[in-house]
């Protein structure tokens, strides 16, 4: 789970005027916060350098204390009512984000001071999962890995096969309320995390984002990026099980951003070939879409071993997704895939967010 970090300081309140002082307070309040009050001196220097916002009354804005202090992100200056010319000039003066007038603007600065109290988070970490053909186990591993992952906190999986049927079925929650990619397809731009985590269906710690068995379409580029971005930004881990037959631009994006690219490959010589197609530059010295990833084998009898699967693609193989003879059954009866560590999907699963974790280490 992400680490959250404390803000170094309360609210800064700088106002003389007892009536305005009144009012911010009561709307502080309102949004759970705690600020301090100054008007000059050392405390007023202090607390305008450590404060996650500072708010000055219109009526401070000439004093020399309040002149005298440098100019920092984060000001909002408040005034009762209307203001005079000369406290726009003052609050641009002072590189102010917004002169917010009172009643008009209760709504909005209760919000930016929610905003201001909200504790940083670290961006979540970013897994993307492939196979290089069809049915080569990319959809249940992604899956054990959010399942793996999620004992943590909060995991978002995101299934960018909208024409696959649903990996709400891995999951068993195919049923379960909340929004599938339909609802989403028109995402762009900036998108909350809290809401989105909220809206999906939730297993286990895992909301997974699936494709809709009664309206399939693709899932384009845009809505993709917006999604998993929600999501790391709020600091939630993501997981994404990237079909073959995703949209280029879909693919070349989330795989970009990727912290963890991991390709399964069954045994076999022709798939063996499409994965080396897959992590090399092509012949027009375009990028290969997969070229960091880590590759994981899916054993098949009498096909290649790991070593062979190794040198025709050109690149060490991680590990093995070894055999589980529940998987097809509890996939089957719509139950999750089993993830604890003596299961093979577990096993897989820890040891690749080992490695996602030594890549921190070594990018720290």
């Amino acid at each position: 789970m992400p680490t959250r970090h404390l803000l170094p300081a309360r609210p800064l309140v700088a106002s003389a005027d007892e009536d305005l002082l009144d009012d911010l307070l009561r709307l502080l309040a309102a949004a759970g916060a705690e600020p301090e009050v100054a008007t000059g001196g050392p405390a007023l220097r202090r607390a305008h350098r450590d404060a996650p916002l500072v708010l000055l009354g219109a009526d401070v804005l000439g004093s020399p204390p309040v002149r005298g202090l440098p100019r920092r992100p984060g000001v909002v200056v408040v005034a009762p009512g209307e203001p005079l010319p000369a406290v726009w000039a003052a609050a641009v003066e002072r590189g102010a984000e917004r002169v917010a007038v009172l009643p008009a603007d209760e709504g909005w600065l209760v919000s930016r001071v929610a905003s201001a109290l909200r504790r940083p988070v670290d961006r979540g970490r970013l897994v993307v999962v492939g196979g290089s053909c069809g049915g080569a186990g990319a959809s249940t591993l992604a899956t054990a890995l959010a399942l793996t992952a999620a004992p943590d906190g909060g995991v978002l999986l995101v299934d960018a096969d909208g024409w696959g049927g649903g990996l709400d079925l891995l999951l068993g929650a195919e049923r379960d309320e909340g929004l599938r990619w339909p609802e989403l397809a028109g995402l762009r731009g900036r998108v909350g995390g809290d809401a989105l985590m909220a809206a999906l269906p939730e297993v286990a710690g895992v909301s997974v984002l699936a494709a809709s068995r009664s309206a399939p379409g693709e899932v384009g580029a845009e809505a993709l990026i917006a999604v998993v971005e929600a999501a790391r930004a709020g600091g939630w881990p993501v997981v994404v099980d990237l079909p073959r037959t995703a949209d280029p631009a879909a693919a070349a994006a989330v795989l970009a951003e990727a912290d963890l690219a991991v390709l399964v490959v069954p045994a076999r010589l022709r798939a063996a070939s499409v994965a080396r197609l897959l992590v090399e530059p092509p012949a027009d010295g375009g990028p290969a879409p997969w070229s960091a990833a880590r590759l994981v084998v899916r054993p098949v009898p009498g096909g290649l071993s790991a070593a062979e699967v190794a040198d025709v693609v050109g690149r060490p193989v991680l590990g093995e997704l070894g055999h589980d003879r529940t998987a097809l059954p509890r996939g089957e009866q719509g139950r999750p895939p089993q993830a604890g560590a003596r299961s093979p999907l577990g096993a897989l699963s820890r040891r690749l967010l080992a490695e996602l974790a030594r890549a921190d280490e070594a990018a720290a």
